[in-house]
């Protein structure tokens, strides 16, 4: 560089750094309605569960309804200034998140010199309605910068989602797997967040939790202890550290 001034060499490691966790800084839950899973979230301690859906009428839990994405903003700007007081924080539902983004992309959508007619032209039109799927990209936009602030709300934050049953071909049958009743590449963009993704289900008096993908059903992790595995679920063996 010039004016003399030396520059720092980088250091390359030389050998293997240790892993710094163990447990899923960011988890995906996922599972039939009505099985539970807003009810388990409440046996998590010091999770706040950020009810979008206002599915927790019925559970103690900690908890705080919001109706939109101001309430939802307005939510986050209030834990940050706390100090981050809560070691997770659970959004119920993904998919009422990626509903409500569908607005915030059109306002994206807006501000771009295609746009920025959009709304005198079509009044009240869905994004969505933009030919060859182009709404979409502008639906992901939202999505993905909705994902990015929960993220740095706790150390732990778990999103809730849908099941979907999907259709698949195999060996020339078509069978049923279980999936996240997300839209198309916003699966994606949720599932690569995610250090584990969790299908819930009930089996005789227990909920059960899997992170097996052998039937092709979404789920899996990149945490060791919970790779293939599937268990009576309990916090204690999902966050380890």
């Amino acid at each position: 560089m010039g004016c003399g001034m030396k520059t720092k060499t980088m250091e390359l490691p030389t050998k293997k750094v240790k892993a710094s966790r163990k447990s899923p800084k960011n988890m995906i839950i996922y599972g039939a309605p009505k099985i539970g899973k807003t009810t388990v979230l409440s046996q998590l301690d010091n999770c706040l569960i950020i009810d979008l859906e206002e599915g927790s009428d019925m559970i103690d839990a900690l908890k705080i309804k919001v109706k939109n994405l101001k309430e939802l903003e307005e939510v986050g700007r209030t834990i940050i200034k706390k100090g981050k007081p809560y070691k997770y924080i659970a959004i119920d539902t993904i998919s009422k998140l990626e509903e409500w983004c569908e607005g915030l992309g059109k306002e994206i959508y807006m501000k771009t010199p295609m746009g920025k007619n959009f709304d005198t032209k079509n009044p009240g039109m869905s994004i969505l309605a933009l030919p060859n799927g182009a709404g979409y990209l502008y639906l992901r936009m939202a999505y993905k910068k909705w994902i990015d602030r929960l993220n740095l709300l706790a150390d732990h934050v778990i999103l809730v989602a849908h099941l979907k049953d999907k259709m698949l071909e195999k060996k020339g049958k078509e069978v049923a797997v279980k999936d996240l009743d997300l839209t198309g590449k916003i699966k994606q963009i949720t599932c690569a967040n995610a250090d584990a993704v969790g299908y819930i289900y009930r089996e005789e008096e227990k909920t059960m939790i899997s992170f097996d993908s052998l039937d092709d059903s979404v789920a899996g992790s990149r945490c060791e202890h919970l790779k293939g595995t599937t268990m009576p679920l309990d916090w204690s063996k999902i966050f380890i550290d």
